[in-house]
């Protein structure tokens, strides 16, 4: 499988999808000057053992991926292994450091939280495999970069939407007093955010209207992003409010990568797969 469409290419080698790459990109580069100026974890890489060996070193490791992986997938020549880089880097995460804290706590909202935050990490990572996969072959090839790998992207971040939204209402009280003052209703806005993420969640999970709830999750994120945390950082953020600023740049950024790879389907589409005329399958489409 090809991909359809052309990133926009800007001068020096730089190689643009779109709007959620950039943000995606630019975010991740972000978080690893942060990592390596405070040498600890920041907020996406939480979750590790406090007495595990060389963790200040795996804390350096994570910030130097960040950034290698930020500029890389921004720059032609490295796109593609970058991409796959932090691909696999986030599936190993999520097996050694996400998937021990369900174990221990299987109905915590807090560990099905940072699970979904990993997980939409990696829908994201994976719609650039599949955007700049070329014209590799072999079976391991056609998985990550083929329809298969596009499909599981998309089930990754349906099924990190979910925890996303249940999580509004067993923090209730903290997303209420999130909400912008100005705002009627904030107990009404707890409710309906959370509700409509979930209801995305499932929507891209099963494969009905898909494109229009990845898209309009993504521009949930969006303005949450807006009118929750650029208030805060104009305000003077404290390390906590820039780390939750931050993460939430990152996940909008998978959020519209995601809701980008739908392009070319119908936005009411019905457990159908996004195919367009050509000489290739359609798979992803980022590019108008």
């Amino acid at each position: 499988m090809q991909p359809t469409g052309s990133a926009k290419s800007t001068g020096a080698g730089f190689r643009i999808a779109g709007f959620g790459h950039v943000l995606f990109a630019v975010t991740l580069i972000a978080i690893g000057i942060q990592g390596l100026m405070e040498g600890h974890f920041t907020a996406i890489w939480s979750g590790v053992p406090k007495g595990l060996p060389a963790r200040t070193a795996l804390a350096y490791l994570c910030a130097l991926v960040c950034v290698g992986s930020g500029i890389g997938m921004l720059w032609r020549p490295t796109a593609a292994i970058a991409s796959r880089l932090l691909l696999a880097y986030l599936a190993l995460w999520m097996l050694f450091f996400r998937v021990p804290l369900l174990v221990r706590a299987p109905a915590s909202s807090a560990a099905w939280w940072v699970c979904g935050e990993t997980a939409a990490m990696m829908a994201g990572a994976w719609v650039l495999c599949v955007w700049f996969a070329g014209g590799r072959s072999g079976a391991l090839a056609a998985f990550v970069s083929g329809d298969t790998g596009l499909r599981v992207a998309r089930t990754l971040y349906g099924l990190a939407l979910i925890p996303f939204g249940i999580a509004h209402f067993t923090f209730l009280e903290r997303t209420v007093g999130m909400v912008p003052g100005w705002l009627p209703g904030h107990l009404g806005w707890a409710y309906f955010t959370g509700g409509s993420l979930v209801a995305a969640g499932l929507a891209i999970v099963i494969g009905v209207l898909p494109r229009l709830a990845a898209t309009l999750s993504a521009w949930e994120m969006t303005l949450f992003t807006i009118l929750v945390w650029v208030p805060v950082v104009v305000a003077g953020p404290d390390a906590s409010q820039w780390a939750e600023f931050v993460d939430s740049c990152v996940l909008t950024g998978a959020a519209w990568l995601v809701a980008d790879s739908y392009r070319g389907m119908p936005w009411l589409a019905v457990g159908t797969r996004s195919t367009l005329p050509g000489d290739a399958p359609a798979g992803i489409l980022l590019a108008p």
